[in-house]
């Protein structure tokens, strides 16, 4: 057996070898912390900062460009003051050797630049050599042709400067080793990547190949040549105003055969300004032109030029590639083809039918909206048609007005005999609009075609409803149009009103047709105010017809209310058939009101109810101004209207009526005092305050929570503050002393059964109503104390302030610390 070392040496041993253990431990520890830090990666070294360097404010293309224009430009002013100034100064050898050695130097130049590849350079020295060949065709008119016409020499030399200046670019273009040069899908248009390259005709090819391996100027600027020939020519041969148009029409035509075909972008674009700016100004003078024809023979050759420019935009917009465009130009052309049409109509026509010449020429392009076009030409043409249907209606639209406000003038002139016209009856303030008999017929046109031609899911119900309106409108101003007599025009709106219920009862929601019922209805009101007889005959039938029209469904919050306001007005007129004053016809007003309320009280459907309330409240008010000149019967009128409200309160629903109910009756009974010129204020509130009190009792004795300020407040406060101001007023003793017996009768009630209300109100009107009575004594007192008394009880009062404030603001401190102490 092994033997055993004493403890004590043994737990020497234990902690050498502990100790050993911990020196390994910690080499270990510092090797492994040295290994992760060799391990993790290191941030790259911070670079010093480098100095700013500065960057070129222009870019190498730039600068180049600007140096080449600015040399082309000073080149060309060089040439132009050498042949305006220094031309003379040389002999017609010297002077032709030079222009023509200047001029071909600048035109073969861009044939060398070009193969060395400096094609800026070229551009600008092509520039030039162009700019010569004007400044040759100008010396040559001033040296060889001096006596040639000037404007036909100009026709003539741009037509050839054109020419010369395509031929140049196209050949320039095609120059040698061009042709076999693989040309990249970077230089082909989009055109030009769909076919191949190769272009659908030989001359626009040559155009696109120029554009893509030769000069880009030349081409373009031989557009912009191509501008003036032909005007320039008319002008010289002396043409007249449709020869010019015709010229500026066939040039835009060009222009936009250039800008449809060409595949260079600067010859579109050039094609394009020409097209939109030359067939613009053609196609304003030929408007005009059709405008100031005086026959139908000058009409129809600025006819002929419009349908030119309208054959121009709808070819363009058939060939045109963007949606957009195409619809606009198309619309253009549909535009153009109806002046064209209405110009001559209008030579040919009365002045009143020019505008439904207009219209039948534009109503005529729909039937140009076939499915064979492409649906851009088609939206065009259709946008075009309703763009001249809506300027129709624009013209129509004054008839409307006058036609709908006329009748309103009536009223200034109330039963002053029935017009002739119907006309003379909507123009008595306002004048007719002139060659307007044809309105009418616009607006049915216009209709017609709206609930016929739209047939999309989408807009059919709108193009309805648009139909519905402008048919009423027709119906609205067709008696004046026509000049109908004065009954028939009454019978024509009473007519359009029927229609427009009966239409209601079939339409869902039946908004537009009921809307356009009252309008006639009321206009229908206001026409026959003129005559007596048509204000009984057409007030009652219109009461009646909207009776009838209550009882259908879905039209009683609008019938209902319709009827009883014709009532009203038919008890007004009525009333003043009689002979009656306003305050008596007044009763008749009221039997609307007191209608209204039997009605709602039996009606099931709640807007119904609630617009027959309301059309009873305003026939009532109705009552009550037409009696507000006589009070003894406005008192009257006061009170049955309370009597009405009242009945109303009964229904459970209508308990809140019985405040007004009680308004009322108390309006009508202070009326009443006023007209027996009664002034004493207890005679206004003593009838408020009875019944107030009981209303108190009642509400405390059903429900006891209820407070006596609730219950029995308003009722004292009507009656003692009223009475009190007045006894303050009042020299004798006689209303201070009953006024001071029943204060303290509350008093001691409100005491008595520990009522609030009534004790403080009775006390404190108690305690004025006794000041009231010391008042002189106390004035006596005052007068006798010194002066010096006043100030110093507003002193004492201030100090006994200021203490209090203190007392607080310690108290509060107290409660603080108190609180601060609390855990």
């Amino acid at each position: 057996m092994t033997p055993l070392p004493p403890p004590v040496e043994e737990l020497r041993l234990l902690d050498a070898e502990l100790r050993q253990l911990d020196a390994r431990r910690a080499v270990l520890l510092h090797r492994r912390a040295w290994l992760v830090h060799l391990l993790q990666p290191r941030p790259a070294p911070i670079a010093p900062p480098s100095p700013p360097t500065r960057r070129p404010e222009a870019t190498a293309p730039g600068v180049q460009n600007v140096l080449l224009i600015l040399g082309g430009v000073l080149l060309t002013v060089a040439a132009v003051a050498f042949t305006l100034v220094s031309w003379g100064r040389l002999g017609i050898v010297g002077r032709s050797a030079v222009l023509g050695a200047v001029t071909l130097a600048a035109l073969g130049s861009p044939v060398l630049l070009l193969r060395r590849g400096l094609r800026s350079t070229a551009e600008s020295l092509a520039g030039l050599g162009l700019v010569l060949t004007v400044l040759d065709a100008y010396a040559l008119h001033t040296v060889a042709l001096p006596g040639t016409d000037g404007v036909g020499y100009a026709a003539l030399a741009s037509a050839t400067l054109a020419v010369g200046w395509a031929a140049y670019g196209l050949t320039v273009g095609a120059r040698p080793g061009a042709a076999g040069r693989r040309v990249s899908g970077d230089d082909l248009t989009t055109g030009e990547a769909a076919t191949g390259g190769r272009a659908p005709h030989a001359v626009f090819g040559a155009v696109r190949q120029a554009a893509v391996l030769g000069l880009r100027l030349p081409v373009p600027a031989a557009v912009v040549a191509a501008q003036f020939p032909l005007v320039l020519w008319a002008g010289a041969v002396g043409a007249g105003a449709h020869a010019v148009t015709a010229a500026l029409l066939v040039t835009a035509a060009f222009d936009a055969v250039i800008a449809l075909r060409a595949s260079s972008t600067a010859v579109r674009v050039v094609a394009a300004v020409g097209a939109f700016g030359l067939g613009g100004w053609g196609t304003f003078a030929g408007c005009y032109l059709s405008w100031a024809a005086a026959g139908p023979g000058a009409a129809a050759r600025a006819a002929a030029l419009l349908l030119l420019a309208a054959s121009i935009a709808f070819s363009a917009a058939w060939a045109a590639e963007r949606p957009a465009l195409a619809t606009g130009v198309a619309t253009a052309g549909g535009l153009i083809t109806v002046v064209a049409f209405g110009g001559v109509l209008r030579t040919v026509l009365p002045g009143a039918w020019t505008v439904p010449g207009h219209l039948a020429c534009g109503l005529a392009l729909l039937a140009a909206v076939r499915p064979g076009l492409p649906e851009p030409v088609r939206r065009g043409i259709a946008a075009a048609s309703g763009s001249v249907q809506g300027l129709a209606v624009v013209w129509a639209l004054p008839v409307v007005v006058v036609s709908l406000v006329g009748p309103l003038a009536q009223v200034g002139s109330v039963w002053s005999g029935a017009p002739a016209t119907a006309r003379d009856a909507v123009t008595s303030e306002l004048p007719w609009p002139p060659d307007a008999v044809t309105a009418p017929l616009v607006l049915g046109l216009v209709a017609a075609v709206l609930a016929a031609a739209v047939r999309s899911a989408a807009l059919r119900p709108r193009a309805v409803t648009g139909a519905l309106v402008l048919a009423w409108s027709t119906a609205l101003s067709l008696p004046a149009a026509l000049e109908l007599p004065y009954a028939a025009g009454l019978s024509v709106h009473a007519l359009t009103t029927v229609a427009l219920l009966v239409l209601a009862r079939r339409t869902r929601p039946p908004v537009v047709p009921v809307v356009l019922a009252l309008v006639t209805s009321v206009d229908l009101a206001f026409l026959a105010l003129a005559s007596q007889t048509a204000t009984l005959i057409v007030f009652a039938a219109l009461t009646a017809l909207f009776a009838v029209t209550a009882r259908q469904p879905g039209l009683g919050p609008v019938g209902a209310p319709a009827a009883l306001g014709h009532l009203a007005a038919t008890a007004c007129a009525v009333g003043a058939s009689l002979g009656w004053q306003p305050q008596h016809t007044a009763l008749l007003v009221l039997a609307v009101p007191l209608l209204a309320a039997l009605l709602a009280a039996r009606l099931d459907d709640a807007p119904t109810t609630v617009s027959v309330e309301i059309t009873g409240a305003v026939a009532a008010l109705l009552a009550v101004a037409l009696t507000a000149t006589d009070p003894p019967m406005l008192a009257t009128v006061l009170a049955l209207c309370g009597v009405i409200a009242a009945g109303t309160a009964v229904r459970e629903d209508r308990r809140p009526v019985g405040y007004a109910a009680a308004a009322l009756f108390v309006l009508a009974a202070w009326v009443r005092l006023v007209a027996w010129d009664v002034t004493s204020p207890e005679a206004y509130t003593l009838p408020v305050t009875v019944p107030a009190l009981l209303v108190g009792l009642y509400r405390r004795r059903k429900d006891p929570a209820v407070s006596s300020w609730t219950a029995y407040a308003p009722g004292l406060s009507v009656s003692l503050f009223p009475s009190l101001l007045a006894a303050w007023a009042d020299p004798q003793a006689l209303r201070p002393l009953i006024l001071g017996a029943a204060a303290l009768a509350v008093t001691l009630l409100g005491a008595r059964h520990r009522l609030q209300a009534p004790l403080l109100l009775g006390g404190t009107v108690l305690a004025l109503d006794a000041l009231h009575e010391l008042a002189p004594y106390i004035v006596q007192v005052v007068d006798a104390l010194p002066r010096w008394v006043a100030p110093a009880l507003a002193g004492v009062l201030l100090l006994a302030l200021g203490a209090t404030y203190e007392q607080r603001i310690r108290d509060a401190r107290r409660v603080r610390d108190v609180l601060g102490r609390m855990d």
